[in-house]
């Protein structure tokens, strides 16, 4: 065992190195997925700054086309190109050291549909042919080929499952009666909970927009379609976090000394995120009429559950780094905190991921809560959660995975110097999420409490759409790009 890590941390190394076919795969995945997050950041960037009056942008740009190019690329495809490649380099590590050749041959088949997918949606965005959101929302219509691109990037992710599966099972089958690797089976899980969630957005786009965006039919049940999608749009938040769980439970233990509380605790918190976040996307439409009320306070009970798998990890997670501190002779009800790696970046941006997830957790029971989503209801709070959720708590674990990923493929190691950086990114990254976040929550809240007339009128009153009259959040996309 060698000190791979800063500030105390001990990483095992071996001499395990990845095949050159599976790190082709991998790098691959991750290359892509990095130039989706800087084509996402970019357009995110210029419309902050346009949005809050710093800049103007070209007639020919708009507002809507840079906010379609933000979500797609990074809540669609910068997420998923990235968690398959993360979860091939476990699959190829954890199951006898390499992918087979069945499987590896029908990722690749994945990620070509999944790159040509990607750029015809694109083109379409960019021509201005699909300035229709991230959630492509029906009654506003897009060109079909920008729906038959996403069609391409959920089937090019199909058959990336379908490799996943296919390694795992050969694994079993060849070691029967052995318990299998933590990490290749929280993968599998991962991928059923993306495929049965993909049914719903497929569904949608093959039978129900394409047709009406070809013109084939001459109008679309706008309620069907949302509710097809929220099927896909909230079971996708936990395709997010899910990997962000694995890097958690799997290699966290590893860079402070520690082993996991529990292997079979992870591996039920898996089985009941599949069981609870399919079913409950009703939550995203509580303000729409065409759905009863029985239903959308089933759906609400429902959510909440979903908070029992997330105590669950938060307690096993907890739980190793207090058991890890204290055999390394910590004393005190907390001095095993201070027996922490705090100068590893791949401990600190992950921890500093989880201390974001609690208020990103309080903020979602606010969402899903029957009553307390009138108020916030379409309002800046969402975007805030959004961000505080998926670019905070997710993101920050994705870059830490980078940080131990990236040097293990190109047979490198993380020097002091760049694990610095990373520390020093990881700051910044955090303070402009910080303000960006927290302004947007304070703004989406008080745009209800603007519309009363008994208001002090120094209050800073928001536009129409709920989009902060002050510069705080335009500031913060500095910070955060």
């Amino acid at each position: 065992m060698k000190a791979a890590g800063y500030d105390g941390a001990i990483i095992p190394t071996s001499d395990f190195k990845f095949d050159p076919k599976d790190r082709n795969l991998i790098l691959a995945h991750l290359g892509f997925s990095f130039f989706a997050l800087f084509i996402g950041a970019l357009a995110g960037l210029f419309q902050g700054l346009q949005r809050t009056g710093f800049i103007q942008l070209p007639t020919a740009i708009g507002y809507y086309q840079l906010l379609t190019i933000h979500g797609v690329a990074l809540a669609l495809i910068f997420t998923t190109f990235f968690i398959i490649g993360f979860l091939y380099s476990g699959m190829a590590k954890t199951l006898d050291g390499k992918l087979h050749s069945g499987a590896r041959r029908l990722a690749w088949w994945g990620y070509s549909l999944m790159v040509v997918g990607t750029i015809l949606g694109l083109i379409m965005i960019l021509t201005n042919d699909a300035t229709v959101l991230y959630t492509f929302y029906a009654p506003m219509q897009a060109s079909p080929w920008f729906y038959i691109g996403l069609a391409l990037v959920v089937i090019g992710s199909w058959l990336s499952g379908f490799s996943i599966f296919s390694s795992y099972r050969r694994w079993r089958r060849e070691h029967r009666g052995e318990v299998s690797p933590l990490f290749a089976y929280m993968s599998v899980a991962t991928m059923i909970l993306w495929l049965i969630a993909t049914l719903g957005v497929a569904t949608e786009v093959v039978f129900l927009l394409i047709p009406w965006s070809f013109g084939w039919t001459g109008r679309i049940n706008v309620e069907l379609s949302r509710t097809l999608f929220w099927y896909f749009g909230h079971p996708l938040v936990y395709f997010w976090l899910l990997p962000a769980y694995i890097y958690w439970y799997v290699n966290m233990p590893r860079i402070i000394k520690g082993k996991l509380f529990s292997d079979s605790l992870p591996r039920l918190t898996f089985i009941l995120f599949i069981l609870y976040s399919i079913p409950v996307g009703f939550h995203h439409q509580l303000m729409e009429p065409g759905i009863q009320p029985f239903w959308k306070f089933l759906q609400v009970s429902l959510t909440m559950i979903v908070v029992v798998p997330s105590l669950m990890t938060v307690f096993a997670l907890f739980a190793t780094f207090e058991l890890a501190g204290r055999s390394q002779g910590a004393t005190g009800k907390f001095g095993w905190f201070r027996k922490l790696p705090w100068k590893d970046v791949r401990f600190l941006a992950p921890f500093v991921a989880m201390v974001f997830f609690i208020p990103a957790g309080a903020g979602g029971i606010v969402n899903a809560s029957y009553q307390m989503n009138q108020v916030v209801h379409n309002t800046l709070w969402v975007t805030g959660h959004f961000h505080m959720t998926l670019a905070t708590s997710v993101i920050l674990t994705f870059f830490a995975i980078s940080y131990w990923l990236i040097p293990t493929l190109t047979n490198r190691t993380l020097t002091r110097r760049a694990n610095n950086l990373g520390i020093f990114q990881t700051a910044i990254w955090s303070i402009g999420m910080l303000f960006m976040s927290v302004s947007m929550h304070t703004r989406g809240f008080l745009v209800n409490l603007d519309a009363r007339p008994t208001l002090p009128t120094g209050i800073i009153r928001s536009s129409s759409l709920g989009c902060p009259s002050d510069r705080s959040w335009g500031l913060a996309a500095y910070f955060y790009l």
